[in-house]
């Protein structure tokens, strides 16, 4: 089984859509998903990932349901430098390399700052609106891994968010979410492709295959966008 997210494409965060930009993005994103053979497709309630979905779904005559857990992982938590509110990944490294909770996949949600806000709970919530949805095709979730009821080799797609699907991702692979949101980056309109490695019989276990793939991008001579990024993209 075939689990692919797809970040929204360069935002207008005003507006809740696109760039002009990211409409390029997504129109080339089209032509690279329209190719595929997708079981069910997934999406954010937000304008920007709805805009992103809009030019395939429409070319493939297909809909995508809409799941309010996918939204952005906006849980407003205090800024230990300002004490004002801010989302919970975006920090200094001073603040999360010096907490040691961060690296601790079952009690990150229990460092200071992260209790200043709902955190856990909605973690927790997410996590499991995303298991309860894989229990659909026959995969359980089983501590760390899953146990498959029924093998299949379907592809489901995520049109979503940076936060919500480093969320997934370290759910998924059983690390915490705070090393994917400090130490990594998604690209608008990349995918982060998993295959479920199935090497014991009614065992599953779901591998990273492409982390932040923007090949539409390139094949398209598009530029990548540093929307979320703090530094000069590699671009060649």
């Amino acid at each position: 089984m075939k689990i692919i997210f797809i970040r929204h494409g360069d935002p207008d965060y005003e507006k809740d859509s696109l760039t002009e930009k990211g409409f390029r993005e997504a129109e080339l994103l089209r032509k690279r998903v329209e190719k595929w053979n997708v079981k069910d497709f997934y999406c954010s309630p937000l304008g920007r990932a709805k805009a992103t979905a809009k030019p395939f779904l429409d070319s493939m005559n297909r809909e995508a349901t809409i799941c309010p857990w996918l939204k952005e992982f906006f849980v407003p938590v205090k800024d230990p430098d300002t004490g004002k509110n801010r989302i919970p990944w975006d920090f200094m490294p001073r603040c999360f390399t010096k907490e040691r909770l961060f690296y601790d996949k079952d009690k990150w949600t229990d460092a200071d700052i992260m209790q200043t806000g709902d955190v856990k709970a909605e973690f927790a919530k997410v996590c499991k609106e995303f298991d309860e949805l894989l229990k659909n095709y026959g995969y359980i979730r089983d501590g760390g891994f899953y146990k498959v009821e029924k093998h299949n080799d379907d592809t489901i797609v995520f049109v979503c968010h940076l936060g919500v699907s480093f969320v997934l991702v370290s759910h998924l692979l059983g690390i915490p979410t705070p090393l994917l949101w400090h130490g990594f980056f998604m690209p608008p309109t990349s995918l982060i492709v998993l295959d479920s490695e199935e090497r014991v019989p009614g065992e599953a276990f779901f591998r990273v295959q492409t982390f932040g793939d923007t090949k539409h991008l390139f094949a398209g001579c598009e530029p990548i966008s540093g929307s979320g990024y703090f530094a000069d993209i590699f671009q060649k």
